[in-house]
């Protein structure tokens, strides 16, 4: 494992890998750091490794980092796809991840990529550790989540609940700060093509489809880093009856106040894997729960290795999954 390692070490590890006779795979694992300064330890030691002549270089990514960003907003950048250009670029030939925030995003890179999944694992948690789980129900945060829930509900045999709308004092997406065009234009000369007015979005209150009432609330997601939606989605279901609500996710980011904002919060317990370290964020909020998932990863690190099937790893697994 070479997690752990600085820019020192790394240079060390290339110049034992390239006194090797002969170097057929070899797993570098992204580091545990800053998420910046991980990625670039990660793109020095497979290039470390391709000149090292290394036949094969299989990076395990848990967290394939901003991967949120991998659709254009406006006229802003795919950042998720220059992260996978440069990847390429390095030397790696294979990536192991779990739970991409799009499966889309595997289309972005050149070389394989086995984007593994955690539901199985927190199904698992659901069924052993949630007292009287089949009085729950599964809530989907927003409507663009229901395809996830849905896909938790229907293995576990419960029912659907979605949340629609966002709360009225939600950031506006109309300034940015920027005048473009001017405001005020010289009329003498070429006046243009008129541009038809372009109407803002605007989304109700928040409203729950389906009925929470005296259910046990369990909302699903991929990714937990900003808490507030999940503490007003809480909040919202609390009004309408749910006496328990957990969150179930596979990233757990919990980045700035998220502890805090839990801690205080109407939500029971958060259940997250742990792709991302975050045991500083335990000792803040006793409510946050670790799912281990590094028996998957290493089957499959073993299955690549031997040049085995990886279907085993996605049996049961459902496409919205």
């Amino acid at each position: 494992s070479a997690s752990l390692l600085d820019k020192r070490s790394c240079f060390q590890w290339s110049f034992r890998v390239s006194m090797l006779p002969s170097v057929t795979n070899l797993s570098v694992f992204g580091s545990t750091r800053d998420v910046n300064t991980a990625i670039m330890e990660l793109l020095i030691m497979a290039y470390a490794l391709k000149t090292s002549c290394a036949k094969n270089i299989i990076g395990v990514i848990p967290y394939f980092p901003y991967s949120k960003q991998c659709k254009m907003r406006k006229r802003g950048s795919i950042v998720s796809k220059l992260l996978a250009s440069m990847l390429a670029k390095a030397g790696l030939t294979h990536i192991i991840t779990m739970d991409l925030h799009q499966k889309e995003i595997q289309g972005f890179f050149t070389f394989p990529v086995d984007n593994l999944r955690a539901s199985p694992f927190l199904i698992q948690y659901i069924q052993e550790e949630i007292p009287d789980y089949r009085n729950a129900i599964i809530v989907a945060k927003s409507p663009s989540a229901a395809k996830r829930a849905q896909s938790y509900a229907e293995r576990l045999r419960l029912g659907l609940a979605v949340i629609h709308g966002e709360a009225q004092c939600s950031e506006s997406d109309m300034a940015d700060g920027r005048h473009s065009p001017p405001c005020v234009r010289n009329t003498t000369g070429h006046t243009g093509l008129e541009l038809p007015l372009m109407m803002a979005k605007e989304k109700p209150p928040i409203t729950v489809v389906g009925d929470v009432g005296g259910r046990i609330a369990i909302i699903v997601d991929d990714i937990i880093d900003d808490v507030g939606d999940f503490v007003a989605a809480a909040e919202i279901l609390k009004e309408r009856g749910a006496y328990k609500i957990y969150i179930m996710a596979t990233h757990g980011l919990l980045s700035a106040d998220a502890p805090r904002l839990i801690e205080e919060s109407a939500i029971d317990e958060v259940v997250v894997t742990n792709t991302v370290p975050h045991e500083v964020q335990k000792l803040q909020c006793p409510k946050i729960k670790t799912v281990d998932v590094s028996m998957i990863l290493a089957e499959a690190i073993r299955r690549i290795h031997n040049g085995e099937s990886m279907a085993y790893l996605f049996r049961n697994i459902a496409v919205d999954d």
